[in-house]
């Protein structure tokens, strides 16, 4: 005998198509709701996209990247960025692009370095070019990048600094690190402002208030000053591992005193529900209201206010790098990458120095994008 079809089936198997206009909200479950929702909204999912490929560039930056971390090109220091062509000189459109070699001259006035292109030296930009040892694993070692040129050529995408260091390879490693203390940052703020402000508006009386006043003393200091004054705490001799988790430490607590102040005003009106009154009428302990109804009825906006924060914690990364209290070589991150660029003299003659802040630019803007959008599709009164 056949069994017979659900009266209800999967929200996962409806299509939005099929439901009435102005009933597809009932079609789908809380999440899905949210990611329905979130689909419409165009902005958020661009910054997205945007985020997925700057990590997916910067996460595998052994691979992505043209040149090894440390690699020098002696003869090649201060290089402007190198254009890709498909135009020959003599007129002929080539499919695959490529790029001239380089010459060195001089300014005749003033005696400067340049580097001028060489017609006479075509090299084709190719995928998986071999190249030099960028990463090794017991018995296996990885010399191919993703892009790059055969050679003896050279492909310098966004230039060269002062010590013939690809740059563009540069800003791939410095992302990594910029990126990865925004991500551990707000995972460890969302973890001590999530507990915390379920705590603090959960029980309520004097907990409240010491919680409450502790926050309001640690949001009140200037951020900067108080990133530098903790900064300086780190000791001198901890290698550069030390000093990424010490810094994303500082970060993290710092800040989540606003985050803790959001989750805790949500519990105040949360708990008040009928849900969570019955909850404690049939004699359920706090950790069981806590886990089982605050918590899920708070965790959609944590995410949200933890998408917003991110960029806060890669902008203060990078402060602290860029005032040397950071991040500090031999390890590279965006801050460091943009210290070299504060002088004027090298904004006048190497402005190709300051790419690291469109990179910055638009992780910032994507990450905030995509916070509008996940906040707009959690709020069911948002209007979409």
């Amino acid at each position: 005998m056949a069994r017979p079809e659900p009266a209800n089936p999967r929200p996962e198997s409806i299509d939005a198509a099929e439901v009435p206009s102005g009933r597809v909200e009932a079609a789908y479950s809380y999440w899905g709701l949210i990611w329905w929702r979130f689909k419409r909204n165009r902005i958020g999912v661009l910054g997205g996209a945007a985020l997925f490929l700057l990590y997916a560039l910067v996460l595998p930056a052994e691979l992505t990247a043209p040149y090894p971390l440390n690699e020098r090109h002696t003869g090649f220091l201060d290089v402007p960025p190198q254009f890709i062509h498909f135009i020959t000189p003599d007129g002929r459109f080539r499919l695959r692009p490529f790029v001239y070699g380089l010459k060195q001259e001089r300014d005749p006035e003033t005696l400067r370095r340049l580097y001028v292109p060489d017609p006479e030296k075509i090299y084709p930009v190719g995928l998986f070019v071999q190249g030099e040892e960028s990463w090794s694993f017991l018995a296996f070692t990885w010399d191919r990048h993703l892009l790059g040129v055969e050679s003896p050529g050279r492909f310098f995408l966004l230039g060269t600094d002062t010590q013939g260091r690809d740059l563009f390879s540069q800003i791939l490693y410095g992302g990594r690190i910029s990126l990865t203390v925004g991500l551990v940052g707000v995972a460890l703020s969302l973890v001590l402002g999530g507990i915390i402000g379920l705590l603090s508006g959960y029980l309520g009386g004097i907990v409240d208030d010491l919680i409450q006043r502790g926050i309001e003393v640690l949001i009140s200091f200037p951020s900067i000053p108080l990133w530098i004054a903790l900064s300086a705490a780190i000791p001198p001799e901890w290698n550069s591992i030390q000093v990424f988790f010490g810094i994303t430490v500082i970060l993290s607590s710092i800040g989540w005193g606003g985050l803790a102040r959001v989750v805790r005003g949500m519990t105040l009106s949360l708990q008040n529900e009928d849900y969570v009154k019955a909850g404690r009428i049939n004699g359920a302990t706090t950790w069981w209201i806590v886990t089982r109804h605050l918590f899920p009825g708070t965790l959609s906006y944590m995410i949200v206010a933890a998408t917003l924060a991110i960029p806060g914690m890669i902008l203060g990364e990078t402060a602290l790098s860029f005032l040397g209290l950071g991040i500090q070589p031999p390890m590279v991150s965006w801050g460091v990458l943009l210290k070299q660029a504060q002088d004027i003299t090298v904004l006048a003659h190497k402005p190709w120095l300051i790419a690291p802040v469109f990179f910055l630019t638009v992780a910032v803007l994507s990450f905030n994008f995509l916070g509008d959008g996940l906040r707009d599709a959690a709020d069911p009164f948002s209007g979409q």
